[in-house]
């Protein structure tokens, strides 16, 4: 789990991109970020990367999301 808790945008989407790039293709990545324009950026990013997005809930001021890599994708 990468926990991005009191990042920020651009810096969650960032470090959300390095650490997949040290992740095999077709890796689940779970992922916790406190910034609500995560929101929106994490999916954005994850659409243009090609990563598959399984799963996006809030609860508590947190926002929880799994991605699933994409074995093709430069991450």
């Amino acid at each position: 789990m990468l926990d991005l808790s009191g990042l920020n945008c651009p810096e969650v989407v960032l470090r959300l991109r390095e650490h997949a790039t040290t992740l095999p293709g077709g890796a689940r990545l779970e992922v916790v970020s406190t910034d609500p324009l995560s929101r929106i950026d994490i999916p954005l990013y994850a659409r243009k990367a090609g990563h598959a997005l399984e799963s996006e809930r809030g609860e508590a001021g947190k926002f929880h999301f799994v991605l699933r890599l994409n074995p093709g994708s430069p991450r």
